[in-house]
């Protein structure tokens, strides 16, 4: 471990307590997505606090600080923390409990924007030992499309200066904390949501002759789609489409005339995406023109895939190995699930890993978006840490 690797881990400690409450206090007060007011007032007024320069109001309540080392011209390096919670109502037996009813940061980026700001405010301490610039972001938006890191890549804020690697981390119970997973390549899937109404005619359920079940043809229409594209295929490119509603506003014997249904389609293929989207249009209207029926499909586009690039991810990984002990990083499989930080790693060397945040030992076993979701408080220390070491690396180049 380098000398400055040394000071890295030493402010990490001694800012752990003031970054605990910091997480508890975004915790305590939780706010949806884009509308992350007070959330954005908090964190301007720690990077206030310790002379670190940003511009608020970015997309509405996200923030960009700039941590400038010797010859900050030579490169600059982005990390980002996402700030908006979930509409969920905690069960958690915490003095942080959240204050705001049927809201929870149950996805833990309370705990991204404190490490986030935790390297910030180490890496302004030793700005004197390294060249380059660190790019600090808080995010809002990142659980609803369009997702704030699209929104904040149009307003700009991967240019001046121009961001040549990124890092963001994400909370994981799998892992302990202590721990990290790391994958490189395709990660994470796109994700797009579609709707189908299917329009018939209806009528009394007694009298077929007069009507055209909508709710057939709809249902003939998810049966094709399924055998087009099975959920449980091993296909060169994963691939997932599943439907979890319909709506057939009808009775016991009455048949709708329009019955709606919609789900979720995600890959790792651009090309297969689009591909994929007119496959989806062509089967259900044919399905419903040969039954002298209607289909209007409506595809909307979300993220796109994650993929992590290989010579920054496994530099990230060699930071935690050093940090953590070989034993303690491991390898993560791909998922399905999505992550607005796949716009920022389209269009620069990314890595997005997995921080441990579990505790077998304290029951802190529960799962994001969940009611009982909770963190290991140590990871913070933890992921302060490494993300501040990561930069530091990534501007050696």
């Amino acid at each position: 471990m380098t000398d400055l690797e040394t000071q890295i881990k030493q402010k990490a400690k001694q800012y752990f307590p003031y970054l605990v409450d910091v997480r508890r206090h975004l915790h305590t007060n939780p706010e949806l997505s884009f509308k992350e007011v007070e959330t954005s007032r908090y964190i301007s007024t720690q990077l206030i606090k310790h002379r670190i320069e940003h511009q608020s109001g970015i997309v509405g309540t996200g923030i960009v600080a700039l941590i400038k080392g010797k010859n900050p011209d030579k490169k600059c390096v982005l990390l980002r923390g996402d700030m908006d919670a979930l509409p969920i109502a905690e069960k958690n037996d915490v003095d942080y409990k959240s204050v705001h009813e049927g809201i929870m940061h149950a996805c833990g980026h309370d705990v991204h924007s404190t490490c986030v700001l935790g390297a910030a405010l180490i890496l302004n301490e030793l700005k004197d030992g390294f060249e380059g610039t660190v790019k600090i972001i808080f995010q809002p938006g990142e659980e609803v499309l369009p997702g704030g890191a699209s929104l904040m890549i149009a307003e700009g804020i991967l240019e001046n200066p121009k961001v040549k690697a990124a890092v963001a981390l994400h909370v994981f119970t799998d892992l302990e904390a202590g721990q990290a997973g790391f994958k490189t390549g395709m990660y994470m899937a796109s994700t797009d949501e579609i709707y189908i109404n299917v329009t018939g005619k209806g009528g009394h359920a007694a009298m077929p002759a007069e009507y055209n079940n909508p709710i057939l043809i709809a249902s003939e229409i998810l049966l094709a789609l399924n055998k087009e594209f099975p959920t449980n295929a091993k296909t060169e490119i994963p691939t997932v489409l599943a439907f979890g509603k319909m709506i057939a506003n009808g009775a016991t014997n009455v048949i709708p005339e329009t019955v709606s249904i919609a789900g979720t389609f995600r890959t790792m293929d651009e090309t297969w995406r689009k591909q994929v989207h007119e496959k989806i249009k062509t089967i259900a209207t044919k399905i419903a023109t040969e039954k002298n029926a209607k289909a209007e499909v409506k595809i909307v586009s979300g993220y796109p895939f994650l993929v992590n690039d290989e010579a920054i991810t496994n530099k990230a990984k060699s930071v935690a190995a050093t940090y953590l002990g070989k034993e303690n990083v491991s390898e993560l499989p791909i998922r399905m699930t999505a992550e607005d930080f796949a716009f920022i790693s389209q269009q620069v060397p990314a890595c997005f890993f997995r921080l441990g945040t579990g505790n077998k030992k304290q029951n802190i076993t529960s799962g994001v978006h969940t009611a009982t979701f909770n963190v290991d408080e140590n990871a913070i220390e933890i992921g302060a840490a490494l993300l501040a070491a990561m930069a530091v690396e990534l501007l050696l180049e």
